[in-house]
Order: structure tokens, then sequence, then C-alpha cells
């Protein structure tokens, strides 16, 4: 995703507001051992892209005075109760380098799953990202996790996602193991079943 941001000379908070004032959010661009760089980008461009899941876990083709370089979003500031982006920082990429960033996590086959269409369990999403590492050429827009097989009262963690070639969970999520899904059937359901088992079970009187 291609991203267009201009150079930024005046910084504090009066400037910061004067630009929000006009249209533009103000940002930083840091890392790679390189100086950090002031820029600011059109709010209305950047709240649309905000809303694209891919511009949060993507490397960015980041373009500022014609010049461009790859970044990652590390950080966005809204306001409070206001549709406002206050400010945004990007990292730059080195391709050299292993990332540590969060993915989102998509859910697979979860209407197909024989436990929520005939067993009434409902499947509850406990993580919906989750934290990787691999060089930035690996990396994936979202990693996958497959809900076809998993039985009601069972869970699913992260080693049970689906990672992309290159691409691993961070050491401490591989050793913690989280759950990310878990599948449950409501009381309710539940205690229906149980009536329907003892009615079945019952004989008629003599």
């Amino acid at each position: 995703m291609k991203v267009v941001a201009f150079e930024r000379n005046l910084q504090g908070t009066g400037a910061s507001r004067r630009l929000r004032n006009s249209g533009k959010t103000p940002g930083i661009i840091y890392g790679a051992a390189a100086e950090p760089q002031l820029i600011e980008l059109d709010h209305n461009a950047l709240w649309h892209a905000l809303k694209k899941e891919a511009f949060h876990s993507s490397i960015l083709d980041l373009e500022v005075a014609g010049k461009s370089q790859r970044v990652l979003l590390r950080d966005v500031q809204y306001h409070p109760f206001r549709q406002l982006v206050l400010h945004v920082d990007f990292q730059r990429v080195d391709a050299n380098k292993k990332l540590h960033t969060k993915v989102p996590v998509h859910f697979m086959n979860q209407e197909t799953n024989p436990a929520v269409k005939l067993g009434g369990a409902i499947i509850s999403h406990v993580i919906t990202e989750v934290e990787i590492e691999c060089l930035p050429a690996d990396l994936p827009e979202f990693v996958e996790l497959d809900l076809a097989k998993v039985e009601a009262g069972q869970s699913l963690h992260a080693k049970d996602i689906t990672l992309p070639k290159g691409v691993s969970l961070v050491a401490h999520i591989e050793s913690e193991n989280p759950v990310v899904a878990a599948a449950a059937v409501p009381a309710g359901a539940a205690a229906d079943a149980a009536a329907e088992g003892a009615a079945e079970g019952e004989t008629p009187a003599a």
C-alpha cells in the first residue's frame, strides 16, 4: 500500500493544532539507524486508510518529498470522542532484520463446524491478533485458524494457527500458547439437550 506524506517543519502543541484545523494529521517516521522525520498527512485519506485491516499489518510504501520509504504503522492516537486522528507513528523497515509485529487472525470454517450447526455451540474469538516474527518480505497480512473440527468444550491455541513459510510466533507467545478460540454450548442449549435425552429414556407406564 502506498501512502503520501509531506515534510513537517514545525512542532509543538500549537503547530499540531493548526495542522489538524487545516485537515492534516501530524506524524513521525523513526528507526533503521536514521534520524526521526516529522511528517504530516491528509487526515481524510488517513482516516479511510485506517479502516483497512491491511494498513495496520502490511509494509507500507511511504512517500515523502518524492522519496519512498518502507515502513510499518506502529501507533495511532485518536481523539477520545471525535472522529479525529491526533498523531501517527511509522517505523522504517530493514529488509535484513526480522520484524516483531501483530497480525490479524482470520477464523475459517466457523459456519460449517458441526458443533455450531448441529450442537448449538458458540465459538468465541478470545484473541483476534497474534504477535509474530519474520523478515519483511515474509510478512503476511493475516494468519488463519481453521475452526472446522473444533468440538464443543474444546479450545484452539496459538500453536494451532497456520503460519506461512518464514513466519513464527514470538518466543513468549510460543511458550505461553494462549487460547485463541473456544467452543462452548450455552447453558440453555445444554439443558434442552439433557431434557430431550431424559424424555427419550422414559418408558411408557404399564
